[in-house]
């Protein structure tokens, strides 16, 4: 597995993400049982728009993202795993959203985030959100300052982590009386599903394109 040197993989996902993109295809191997499909229906007229950020950041020799538990006293996907994001307010555009909410959740104030592209917007029907993921990166691990009202946890996730097959399972859940399979990332104690891990999907699929069509270039210094 190539090990993503810091230039270009960014140069390649810029390119990538402007093209046709994997969508469903990759999105749907994460997606929960019983969601029969509804994350790519048109979304209702009173679905709230909403964006989030993967912040790709390089630190100790290695691509991270930052990912966040939500605390169990949120009204929406308590206690589960999701990007830095929300919902958009008047007057701001969707990427002007999803950076405000990086600033807003996890205290990153820093300049120099860098806009890759974006990815498919899935509607999240149990919330009613209708969201659309952009892909960012910064040179360094930001100062997180994470807001305790939002976020109770930070995790730091490596990408060669969640390229890794064995980091991929799935776990039974229940809802509303239903049991269903959810497919997840596992993240030290974490299983990062729903959603956030569709998002990720797609995104480790354009990463995995890239893994195969880069030679090894660490390996071809030596």
């Amino acid at each position: 597995m190539s090990l993503m040197n810091e230039p270009d993989l960014t140069e390649y996902l810029v390119r990538r993400l402007a093209e046709p993109l994997p969508g469903r295809a990759a999105q749907s191997l994460f997606e929960p049982e019983l969601s029969f499909g509804r994350h790519y229906s048109p979304p209702p007229p009173d679905a709230r728009s909403a964006a989030v950020l993967a912040l790709l950041y390089w630190h100790q020799g290695q691509w991270h993202l930052p990912l966040m538990l939500r605390p169990g006293t949120m009204i929406d996907h308590a206690n589960q795993v999701s990007f830095p994001g929300g919902m958009i307010e008047e007057g701001e555009d969707s990427y002007e959203a999803a950076v405000r909410e990086l600033r807003e959740e996890l205290g990153v104030r820093e300049q120099g985030i860098v806009r890759l592209g974006a990815l498919t917007p899935l509607h999240l029907f149990v919330s009613n959100f209708q969201v659309l993921p952009y892909v960012a990166m910064f040179e360094r691990r930001p100062d997180f300052t994470p807001n305790a009202d939002e976020v109770a946890e930070v995790l730091e996730v490596p990408l060669a982590h969640l390229l890794d097959p064995a980091n991929s399972g799935a776990h039974r859940r229940k809802h509303r009386g239903l049991e269903f399979r959810a497919p997840h990332y596992q993240w030290q104690s974490h299983q990062i599903w729903g959603a956030t891990s569709m998002m990720l999907a797609e995104l480790m699929a354009l990463i995995g394109e890239f893994n195969s069509a880069t030679p090894d270039l660490h390996s071809a210094r030596r």
